[in-house]
């Protein structure tokens, strides 16, 4: 049987996407710290205790139990903390402190223990991945994912307060596995994602189609053929592909050619000849009118400013 692409996986790999943890944090007492927009996608876990989370963009409190992990695009201001009665403090400079481990509260009162980190990605990657993922995620440590989430976490939270060798990549490859859950969680209610490549790899109609395109970006597919894989009308497979994409499905091949594109003309030293007949056009001039239309530079000039 052929083993068709993972195209989360693929994804995830042309972005670059890795996590890093930045510190492991116990609270005692009561407590409250606002944490200002970094334009990261983040994440935040509880290990121990309960706590909450107000982001200034929406109106409803998260509230956080041990084994919760929420992710998050940075995009906007937030403040975490237990008490509305204590003046809400600085975060960086609570973070900033020395010491293997955050430490704040009054001091009196119930413990709290956490952890958090980001995710960083190539530019391509702030295009893909921002756009298919909802604001927030709210994973729970006591649904379906539960048991692995808390293995996870109880891991990470060991690697983070250091002392081990190898420590600090021990807890960033655990938050790159903690990402990865996140993301399938996104999958498994994927009515609530935004339009997109993500989401389309949820329907189980447009899933294969995709595989199709992303195990041969190079070949000339056509219509009826992408919806025969569907199962599918060539009109309904057309709506039902846009409805959950966002884009036709020549559009989306084109645009996944192009990232494709521009990992080779940034990381490898092919020729623009042998990258144009890869991804399926059959002149120099084809292929970089077609680049250029999407990224705004010719394929030359698009490699130069990459390197340099």
């Amino acid at each position: 049987m052929l083993d068709r692409t993972d195209v989360l996986a693929e994804v995830l790999t042309l972005t670059e996407a890795t996590c890093h943890v930045s510190r492991s944090f116990v609270a005692e007492g009561e407590w409250a710290l606002r944490y200002p927009a970094t334009q990261r996608l983040k994440f935040s876990a509880l290990v121990e205790g309960t706590c909450w989370i107000d982001f200034d963009h929406l109106d409803q409190r998260i509230e956080l139990q041990p084994g919760d992990v929420v992710m998050f695009d940075g995009r906007h201001q937030f403040v975490k903390g237990n008490s509305d009665a204590v003046p809400v403090g600085d975060a960086v400079a609570a973070f900033g402190a020395e010491g293997s481990v955050a430490r704040f509260g009054t001091g009196v009162g119930p413990r709290v223990r956490g952890v958090g980190g980001h995710v960083s990605v190539n530019r391509i990657g702030e295009e893909l991945l921002f756009r298919a993922l909802p604001p927030v995620i709210h994973l729970r440590g006591d649904d379906d994912r539960s048991a692995v989430l808390r293995w996870l976490l109880e891991r990470l939270d060991r690697e983070s307060a250091g002392g081990e060798p190898g420590a600090g990549l021990a807890a960033d490859k655990l938050a790159h596995l903690l990402f990865v859950e996140a993301l399938r969680a996104c999958l498994d209610e994927a009515t609530a994602l935004p339009v997109g490549w993500l989401r389309a790899t949820a329907d189980e109609r447009i899933a294969p189609v995709l595989r199709l395109m992303h195990d041969e970006p190079g070949r000339a597919w056509q219509l009826e053929e992408l919806a025969k894989a569907a199962a599918m009308s060539r009109t309904t497979f057309a709506e039902r592909f846009r409805a959950v994409a966002g884009v036709p499905p020549v559009t989306y091949l084109l645009n996944w050619r192009m990232r494709l594109a521009e990992r080779a003309l940034r990381d490898e030293d092919v020729s623009l000849s042998a990258l144009a007949h890869s991804l399926g056009y059959t002149s120099d001039s084809a292929f970089s009118t077609a680049f250029k239309r999407v990224n705004g530079l010719a394929p030359k000039r698009y490699r130069e400013a990459s390197r340099r």
